[in-house]
């Protein structure tokens, strides 16, 4: 990473670094992190949607105030895609130029057909470009293997090679963050190349305090109903338990409302905020939310 950015020392620092952007990371995570950035390896994070692995990633730019270039991953993904590309329609009008030209000139301009003006850099370039930054390659799973392959070779020395240009070699690699929701395995040889990280549902304590930070005129009743009710869910065996984006989501919508107290008439006011599945909210309606507020709070 570039020498003159001021680096985390310790795993701690990089906790505080992370936590002044409102990243609340437990010790795992800020010293995953931590190495990440010191050993110069890409950072894999596997876990739950909705855990906060894209956030961190955005968090690590953040603190390191750096810029960040995301490509999201899906079914069909190509090299090209991710990479680069060229830009035909001003090809084409470079080329129509030259037919009116003399000999020369038009072979000039036709040897131009190339030139790094008319390339479209694409995430990954761009970041191997960017001398320094987040390279974030979101929900890898989504991909197929063959990208995989091209993703190992690509992160394996931080260059890329393109036919018309050459090799292009990143002077300062960046910090690469991969995520997955394990909707199906990575190769082994991904991973390998990579340090590992499960992201896990956050403590009681650590979801509390993302909803203090992020909702801070929130009522101290409400914020912990919040974040102890969201942590009952997810041992509810539902389709889909909330992640953090949806306690943040029911949160924000608690506080637009100006509640300040759960009760059963503003969770069901507010429960497509949280619950994202109509068999999981039809099974929440059941008990009248029992589920969603500890007996001192039911109304």
């Amino acid at each position: 990473m570039p020498e003159t950015w001021s680096h985390p020392s310790s795993p701690e620092e990089m906790a505080r670094a992370l936590e002044r952007v409102a990243y609340f990371a437990d010790e795992p995570i800020a010293t995953a992190c931590f190495l990440a950035l010191k050993m110069r390896r890409p950072l894999f994070c596997e876990g739950e949607a909705g855990v906060g692995k894209t956030s961190l990633a955005r968090a690590v730019a953040q603190a390191l105030d750096c810029p960040i270039f995301r490509l999201q991953c899906y079914e069909g993904l190509t090299a090209s895609e991710a990479l680069y590309d060229w830009d035909f329609p001003r090809q084409l009008l470079h080329l129509r130029a030259a037919a009116s030209l003399d000999d020369s000139s038009r072979e000039r301009l036709e040897a131009d057909l190339y030139d790094r003006r008319f390339l479209l850099r694409r995430p990954i370039l761009r970041a191997f470009e960017a001398g320094g930054g987040v390279l974030l390659i979101d929900e890898v799973d989504r991909a197929d293997a063959e990208f995989e392959a091209f993703l190992l070779e690509a992160l394996s020395e931080f260059s890329v090679t393109i036919p018309e240009l050459g090799t292009i070699t990143a002077e300062v690699p960046p910090f690469v963050v991969v995520t997955s929701n394990r909707t199906r395995e990575v190769h082994d040889a991904l991973k390998r190349r990579c340090l590992y990280h499960w992201i896990d549902y956050p403590t009681f304590d650590r979801e509390l305090a993302i909803v203090r930070r992020r909702f801070p005129q929130m009522s101290e009743t409400l914020a912990q109903q919040v974040a102890s009710a969201t942590g009952r869910l997810r041992h509810a065996d539902l389709i889909k338990p909330p992640g953090v984006a949806e306690t943040l989501d029911w949160s924000e919508a608690l506080s637009a409302l100006n509640v300040t107290e759960l009760s059963s008439g503003a969770i069901s006011l507010t429960l497509g905020a949280l619950v994202k599945y109509k068999e999981d909210q039809a099974r929440l309606r059941k008990d009248d939310f029992s589920l969603l507020m500890s007996p001192s709070h039911k109304s």
